[in-house]
């Protein structure tokens, strides 16, 4: 494991992966950190669909007119659900799922990015979550929050420059 803050200056949304495909324990140790990740009185709303099958990630990528389009070159796909029924901070805690496994990955030596889909549309202005609920069999109580994309990085990007940091955004005991 690296230094937390070397990790979390190296990890940057990659977008561009290479052909190199993850091996099973890399994939595990991914949907591991997802599955620790804290929760909300740990009601685990969240639940993850892997997906390393080269026809679906095509399918995957047209999930959004914009912004999606990088799925189809990753090695894996984690698509990050949660049922509000169990929680109504489902939001917050798939989020921070996802993070955990983004961080995981970079820890590994690999690239991920975000893909918004929860309030996006595809190119046919269909809702994304209806997409990929057809697409991936997700039941109706499901609510999707997002694809993280996974891979070997085409090429690395510099670290976050911590002179460029906002300190402005910064405030003590007021704003």
């Amino acid at each position: 494991m690296k230094e937390f803050s070397e990790l979390i200056s190296k990890r940057r949304s990659t977008r561009k992966f290479t052909e190199k495909q993850l091996n099973p324990e890399q994939v595990e140790a991914i949907l591991k950190a997802g599955l620790k990740s804290p929760a909300s009185k740990s009601k685990n709303p969240w639940e993850f669909i892997a997906v390393e099958d080269k026809i679906l990630l095509e399918k995957l990528s047209m999930c959004k007119q914009n912004g999606s389009k990088l799925i189809a070159g990753c090695a894996l796909a984690v698509v990050v659900l949660a049922d509000p029924l169990i929680s109504d901070v489902w939001i917050e805690d798939a989020s921070i799922a996802s993070i955990m496994m983004q961080l995981q990955a970079e820890d590994l030596g690999l690239g991920s990015c975000w893909v918004q889909v929860r309030e996006r549309f595809t190119s046919a202005d269909t809702p994304s979550d209806e997409y990929l609920r057809e697409l991936l069999d997700v039941p109706l109580h499901m609510q999707v929050l997002s694809i993280i994309a996974f891979g070997y990085k085409e090429q690395d990007r510099e670290p976050f420059d911590d002179a460029k940091l906002q300190w402005e955004k910064v405030h003590i005991n007021k704003f």
